[in-house]
């Protein structure tokens, strides 16, 4: 549970004695690569803080299936779109490798919410980063080439490493093969 005590202390100023409670309340769950932590059609109950491994948020099936988004180690998230008007989710979000989660139940969290101040302060700063992440990416499809998004993409190193190629040129909404030319152009 240190990175998660860590992970909250890099965020917001806590009292020892608060972070310790808070911490306990979290729970431990390990998922192999290709294991999906929620389905598609299910409510999203649960928040996450990845302690090792990474996870893609996809939609579709076999074939067709459309990365939207990545989440990797050191990250805190949750399917918001279903968990907070608890309605189904339109994703599945799958390991892409083995991953260490610590999660919290919704009524968990929100106690937490109600009794803790800094941790009221710890979800606001977490969902406003994660709320820019979102915005970023949004800007970049509607203003950057293919070439540039991919670019982009590789400047952070880890994700080019440890996401399936296939994966990446869903992710940055182009076919494989385009990937594939991009990557040889700019070599």
């Amino acid at each position: 549970m240190k990175e998660l005590s860590d992970f909250i202390e890099s965020r917001v100023t806590i009292n020892g004695a608060d972070l310790d409670l808070i911490v306990t309340c979290f729970k431990f769950k390990q998922v192999k690569k290709g294991q999906l932590i929620l389905k598609r059609g299910q409510i999203a109950y649960q928040y996450f803080y990845i302690k090792s491994g990474a996870l893609r948020f996809f939609f579709g099936e076999f074939n067709e299936q459309l990365t939207a988004w990545v989440v990797f180690q050191d990250e805190f998230f949750t399917e918001i779109s279903s968990l907070n008007p608890q309605k189904p989710t339109r994703f599945n979000i799958e390991a892409i490798e083995d991953t260490e989660l610590l999660y919290i139940d919704k009524p968990d969290m929100e106690k937490l919410y109600r009794e803790f101040p800094a941790w009221q302060e710890f979800g606001r700063v977490t969902w406003e980063a994660m709320a820019v992440r979102m915005i970023d990416q949004i800007i970049s499809f509607q203003t950057l080439s293919a070439e540039e998004r991919y670019l982009e993409f590789m400047a952070k190193s880890e994700l080019i490493k440890r996401v399936p190629v296939k994966q990446i040129a869903s992710y940055l909404g182009i076919t494989p093969n385009a990937l594939s030319r991009i990557r040889k152009n700019i070599r």
